[in-house]
């Protein structure tokens, strides 16, 4: 399955609840969830029903959509990453979570250096950000803790990183990095522990669907 190129707005209705997959927009009027929180297509609102009676295979599909959605994913690279959680030592489903946290979109997100996770790619893609003062312009790429992340020195002269430290300001950067305003940098201190990662997905549910 490839990546979800369609309305974004489509993907919450369909899960039932406010993925915040555009940014500053989820939280005004314009949501289209808060207009029509039903599920999208012909028979969406008669979807409630059929809800209340969802198979634990669909419950542990929806887990598993939801994050793949959540991080913007295909579903080759989500069960490439699942593979290597089960590599690694301790809880399959936190290490999951912590390697999709770790993708170098997600990290400029945490940041504060964009509003959603898709305009994190987009900045990372068109190659606006260094890491370790190395030009990259892979989203995917895997953030390890010391590693630092920078806007790079030329793309700081475009109107959307003149202001961008104003903007950035008022939204917090997650707890495991460190973030410098005015150097417009930041770097990965740790990984995330469960409590500071999104609490509506449900990794064991997505263990479950790959352990069937």
């Amino acid at each position: 399955m490839s990546r979800y190129r369609e309305a974004k707005c489509k993907v919450c209705r369909r899960e039932g609840e406010k993925l915040f997959l555009k940014g500053e927009r989820c939280f005004t009027e314009k949501c289209a969830f808060e207009r029509r929180s039903y599920p999208p297509g012909q028979h969406g609102k008669g979807a409630q029903y059929r809800r209340n009676r969802e198979s634990d295979y669909s419950r542990q599909l929806r887990a598993k959509q939801k994050a793949r959605r959540i991080y913007d994913v295909s579903e080759r690279q989500f069960r490439r990453y699942y593979a290597t959680a089960q590599q690694r030592r301790g809880l399959t489903g936190l290490n999951l979570l912590q390697i999709l946290e770790s993708r170098l979109d997600n990290v400029v997100y945490r940041l504060g250096y964009a509003a959603s996770r898709a305009q994190a790619r987009m900045l990372v893609t068109h190659g606006h950000f260094n890491v370790n003062n190395r030009r990259t312009d892979i989203p995917s790429m895997i953030v390890t803790p010391a590693d630092s992340i920078s806007v790079r020195e030329g793309s700081k002269k475009r109107t959307y990183f003149k202001n961008l430290a104003k903007e950035a300001e008022s939204r917090n950067p997650a707890e495991w990095v460190n973030r410098d305003l005015n150097a417009l940098s930041g770097s990965v201190v740790r990984l995330p522990e469960r409590s500071e990662i999104d609490g509506n997905l449900d990794e064991q549910l997505i263990v479950e669907y790959y352990s069937r």
